[in-house]
């Protein structure tokens, strides 16, 4: 069996996510595996304007790529034992998609991603990046859904 080597965990600040980063951090912990945090910033799309078409709004991302890579450092402090190593990464675009470049471009060995566990129309109307990452990562990928059968979340690994 291949060794985990790189672990890639899509953040989204949804405790969900937050979760997830807890149980990749003992993953990573038993694997002496690098982790990998990505946020992605989804570009802002104004409806058209009959002149113009749609519109993105570059100045509001700059805004939010320097608070979540303050907010994931935070979290990658809080979370991630000392001894592991993390690398942030923020991307700006559709999420499933900057997540599976992400996975292909950095070779990583597995992806951790929490699902919301949307179903009916919810599904519908958001989708789900976790199904989409999942049908098209270059990887193996755990999704996980709470409650995680026998796993006790600590607050540092």
């Amino acid at each position: 069996m291949e060794q985990i080597k790189k672990i890639l965990v899509p953040i989204d600040f949804s405790d969900y996510s937050k979760n997830a980063l807890k149980y990749a951090a003992q993953f990573a912990k038993q694997f002496n595996a690098k982790i990998y945090l990505i946020y992605v910033v989804e570009p802002m799309i104004y409806p058209a304007d009959f002149s113009m078409g749609q519109v993105a709004i570059p100045s509001t991302d700059i805004d939010l790529h320097s608070r979540a890579e303050e907010e994931l450092k935070k979290l990658a402090k809080d979370i991630i034992n000392s001894n592991s190593q993390v690398e942030i990464l923020i991307k700006t675009g559709k999420p499933f998609v900057e997540i599976i470049e992400t996975a292909s471009a950095n070779d990583i060995d597995l992806i951790i991603i929490a699902t919301h566990g949307h179903t009916g129309v919810e599904h519908l109307l958001f989708g789900s990046t976790a199904e989409k990452v999942v049908r098209k990562a270059p990887c193996p990928v755990l999704t996980l859904r709470e409650p995680v059968k026998g796993f006790q979340y600590n607050s540092k690994m």
